[in-house]
């Protein structure tokens, strides 16, 4: 099927099912749902899986000789130890669906934890409070009308609409995301509708964005099969109102997510057993006195996705490159406490460029892979000050690798 991974993605996602039925190469295949019997409820689909992984990070500092770093110290001396080696729990999570008939349902529960955003510090032991509904990641019912063919409703707990990547590792050809991931949405309450016809599948979704229990955040994917081996998708997100700046959500107390319009895109074209997924996204919030945000700042990202399988072989490989560059806007002391600037991702007005490549093997419901990335900061200053990597604080560049081993059902 085509490798579209959304965040928390379920398995035969109503919404998204027209969009699902076409057969492409992937470096990573996730869960098969197993058939059973819910007796009233009709046929029911459950699928899950669990993983850890081992880890090492290059760019942790040491607080003895120079100060904290943007990811953080490897001694507990000056605050919050951060690890440049370990091991974690990634995910474990289960969903159980129900995907015929006129009203149907899907519940994910479980914890997550196994991706990772190159660049950021490894975000440590799988947690089931990573977002605001703890450990219920989907939950949502859908209506699909018999008198309105194409058509879904769905309301509760829903995946997200932006971007390519998915919030559960192994719904990904690479354990490490990237920096468009990063500054995404994870999931949203709220409702749903979604209408396919022939090539065209289009979806609107309306909830509180960035899990923060504000309803007033708008999300749409649009997308068109061109042919058998390519895909193009379109999305957005805009915030309808203004959401306050100490509220509680998955972006922490940043305003600048949850009050940020987003629009992005992604190709997939498939070759035999590659395939191709260019992507771009652009996200900017304006200036509003109200939330500390003295003028405008904005996030451009792109990436390139790919992903190959070895033949008929349990052998395949993930890897992706890309480059963002964000814009900082300046925070004042009564939005947050202190004269400093809000961080779209690693730094303000940070600019990079990064690599991630996963070789895979995966038999039947057992797969490892090993991933290795590497992100290089093109420019680590703002207002004066510089940010980065290493005992220096400073450094440009860090190095992520990690094993990781699981089960998938």
């Amino acid at each position: 099927m085509i490798t579209i991974r959304r965040q928390l993605l379920g398995l035969g996602f109503v919404a998204a099912s027209s969009i699902l039925a076409i057969h492409a190469a992937q470096a990573m295949s996730g869960p098969s749902a197993v058939q059973i019997d819910g007796g009233p409820l009709g046929s029911l689909q459950i699928s899950g899986g669990v993983d850890g992984y081992g880890y090492y990070q290059s760019g942790t500092g040491h607080a003895d000789f120079a100060g904290t770093n943007v990811i953080g110290d490897n001694t507990s001396n000056f605050g919050t130890s951060t690890n440049s080696n370990g091991a974690n729990i990634g995910s474990a999570l289960m969903e159980v669906q129900k995907t015929t008939g006129q009203l149907q349902f899907t519940i994910e529960v479980g914890s997550n934890g196994g991706t990772q955003s190159l660049g950021t510090s490894v975000s440590g032991q799988t947690s089931i409070s990573l977002l605001q509904t703890g450990p219920l990641y989907l939950g949502y019912v859908t209506l699909a009308p018999t008198a309105a063919p194409g058509l879904t409703i769905s309301a509760g707990v829903l995946t997200s609409l932006e971007g390519y990547e998915s919030g559960v590792d192994w719904n990904n050809a690479n354990q490490l995301t990237t920096a468009l991931f990063y500054v995404e949405n994870a999931n949203a309450r709220g409702v749903e509708a979604a209408y396919s016809t022939g090539p065209f599948t289009g979806t609107l979704e309306f909830g509180d964005g960035y899990d923060n229990g504000v309803f007033n955040y708008l999300q749409g994917l649009f997308s068109y099969t061109i042919n058998a081996t390519n895909t193009a998708n379109v999305y957005f997100s805009a915030n309808l109102g203004t959401t306050g700046p100490f509220t509680a959500s998955y972006a922490g107390d940043s305003p600048i997510y949850a009050n940020s319009n987003m629009i992005g895109a992604y190709y997939s074209y498939t070759m035999g057993n590659l395939n191709l997924v260019p992507e771009v996204q652009y996200q900017y919030t304006k200036a509003r006195s109200i939330l500390g945000v003295s003028k405008p700042t904005s996030n451009f990202g792109a990436a390139l996705f790919a992903d190959y399988s070895f033949g008929t072989s349990p052998y395949s490989i993930g890897a992706w490159g890309e480059y963002f560059d964000s814009h900082a806007g300046a925070a004042t002391a009564s939005a947050n406490g202190a004269n400093n600037s809000f961080t779209w991702f690693v730094g303000p007005n940070a600019e990079a460029v990064g690599v991630s490549v996963s070789p895979t093997w995966q038999y039947k419901d057992l797969f490892s892979r090993v991933d290795a990335g590497y992100l290089y900061l093109l420019n680590n200053k703002a207002y004066g000050s510089t940010y980065g990597y290493g005992n220096s604080g400073g450094g440009r560049g860090d190095f992520t690798g990690e094993l990781e081993a699981g089960v998938l059902f």
